[in-house]
């Protein structure tokens, strides 16, 4: 599938050779010890494939050496990837992170980073920021979750603030030789962002007529904002990263290659009529501008939640299939569309994104079968690991969902490593859906139904040839081609 990095993996005995985790556990969080109590250890070998990434299996703490590397052996054996976040109190980031960083490295391991606190901070807020009307007073955009968004134009002086945050932190790494194999953000609402208000807020800035020729075209000015969006993240995140750590995989929450339509919103994100879309059935997918080369990023960062808004977007019958169908169309976007020695890396998350209002109706849960069978499609159309987003109080149900099927895909090792999906076709009405990962002649394939219909389906094949997928409830077969 998608080339990555080797990594050298511990392997069991190695981990038992460690000892003493058991005495260790009280040292831990209580969601890491939560993780651990409803993982089990990989059956199937990793080999040099992404880790699991949880939400809940992040910050441990300042440890001890013996206690760090406890934890990163208790977790690789469960094929999950401990990380910590950085924060603005370098000291105590470091203290934390550093222990965690070496063990890692001593294992074998990528050592593992969330970004998004020094990210965070182009618009801060401030006159400096702000956009500025015909007179020179200064005003925000506060249609995003109520951030105070600013000029796009008068950003670039925040560049060496929050490029000095990563380096310093990423320096700290450098200098006692250790490396960073992964970075991550979730940066979302701070930067120049065009949805909600913001267009029409922009038209009122003296400094963004000037420097924006065509702004009263929405695809003109989106085109603009995300140009300086990607501009931002480059130089003071990806770029500075990169030169210290040349095989790092850097990348945010949301930037991803596409084919130029996003089929999902954010919580905070609504769609405004009149500007230009793409109609399905009561969806609007809105035009989405190329903003993951630009940035330097080094893998892609797909969303697939269950925002409660899109499960009125469709008719379908299957209620399940609303949910699986707007997912699958995500998850096929940036499985088309990204090269394929660049990793993609999806945050997922099952419980309903719960947005409704006062007096709405709140949409049925997604079923925890087709949810699995959502992230079994995902792997056999080219995403090549899972980031869980998860509150504290959904976690727990969370990582008993998603760490099985992450850990069933094991056993097919040489279909996840060098494996060509087949389709990225997401069918227009509940019936059945068929993903595969096609090695030499043999295909990886998995059928998931949405009505009772039981009869065989053909599919003819990219590279030539076809195969026939009988129906086979919750399980993946190989199949020879034709």
């Amino acid at each position: 599938m998608r080339t990555v990095t080797a990594i050298i993996v511990c392997t069991a005995a190695a981990i038992a050779a460690g000892g003493g985790f058991a005495e260790t556990m009280d040292a831990y969080p209580e969601e890491i010890r939560m993780v651990l109590d409803v993982t089990q250890p990989l059956e199937h070998d990793r080999g040099s494939r992404l880790p699991l990434y949880l939400w809940p299996a992040r910050n441990p703490g300042a440890l001890s050496e013996a206690d760090a590397e406890a934890l990163v052996r208790a977790l690789d054996e469960r094929g999950i990837g401990l990380y910590c976040s950085w924060t603005g109190d370098v000291e105590a980031t470091l203290a934390q992170a550093l222990p965690i960083a070496r063990a890692q490295r001593e294992l074998g391991l990528r050592v593992n980073v969330d970004a998004t606190v020094p990210m965070h901070g182009f618009c801060d807020g401030t006159d400096a920021t702000a956009h500025l009307d015909a007179e020179g007073q200064a005003f925000h955009d506060t249609s995003c979750a109520g951030a105070k968004l600013g000029c796009p134009y008068r950003l670039d002086h925040r560049i060496p603030v929050i490029r000095e945050r990563i380096e310093t932190l990423a320096a700290a790494y450098a200098d006692e030789g250790l490396p960073i194999d992964f970075i991550f953000a979730d940066w979302e609402i701070d930067g120049p962002i065009e949805w909600n208000d913001s267009h029409e807020t922009a038209k009122r800035c003296a400094v963004c007529r000037e420097h924006a020729p065509g702004l009263d075209d929405f695809l003109t000015y989106q085109h603009e904002v995300r140009a300086i969006r990607s501009r931002l993240q480059r130089e003071a995140y990806a770029l500075p990263l990169r030169r210290l750590f040349p095989d790092v995989l850097v990348g945010n929450y949301a930037v991803y290659p596409n084919d130029g339509w996003r089929y999902w919103y954010d919580y905070f994100e609504r769609y405004l009529e009149g500007q230009p879309a793409r109609v399905d059935q009561r969806a609007r997918y809105r035009h989405w501008a190329n903003e993951f080369t630009p940035t330097g990023y080094t893998f892609a960062m797909p969303v697939v939640y269950q925002w409660s808004p899109m499960y009125a977007w469709y008719d379908f019958a299957s209620s399940d299939y609303r949910w699986f169908y707007n997912g699958l169309l995500v998850a096929s976007n940036a499985g088309a569309h990204t090269p394929p020695d660049t990793p993609i890396i999806a945050f997922v998350h099952w419980h309903t994104v719960d947005l409704t209002q006062e007096g709405e109706e709140k949409p049925p849960q997604f079923s925890e079968e087709k949810y699995q069978e959502l992230l079994w499609h995902m792997l056999l159309r080219g995403i090549d690991a899972f980031f869980l987003w998860s509150p504290v109080a959904e976690a727990r149900k969370e990582v008993e969902l998603l760490h099985p099927v992450y850990a069933a895909a094991q056993a097919y090792g040489a279909f996840l490593d060098e494996g060509v999906p087949i389709s990225f076709d997401t069918p227009k009405a509940p019936g059945p859906v068929v993903s595969g990962l096609r090695l030499g002649d043999r295909v990886l394939v998995r059928r998931t139904d949405f009505t009772n219909d039981a009869a065989p389906v053909t599919i003819a094949l990219p590279r030539g040839g076809s195969i026939t997928v009988p129906r086979a409830d919750g399980a993946c077969a190989v199949i020879e081609v034709e």
